[in-house]
């Protein structure tokens, strides 16, 4: 596996959280960090028409401006 160094600063809460996972499970530091990565940020972007088409119509008491509204600009 190839790496890349990176700083990272932790709250101290954080930082003793990450420590007692490392130490139950027998693994590093860096090891927890980079599979708490992988478990965040999805290997491939997320589709955006099956975000959308589940998401639709979810806040239906939204209110939009008038199309004029829009072409008014504002600044």
């Amino acid at each position: 596996m190839s790496a890349t160094r990176t700083q990272v600063y932790f709250t101290t809460e954080q930082r003793r959280r990450l420590d007692a996972l490392a130490e139950r499970e027998n693994k590093t530091l860096a090891e927890v960090v980079r599979e708490a990565v992988d478990a965040y940020v999805p290997d491939v972007p997320p589709d955006l028409r099956a975000v959308l088409d589940e998401t639709f119509g979810s806040m239906s008491d939204l209110e939009t401006p008038s199309r004029s509204e829009w072409d008014r600009g504002y600044g």
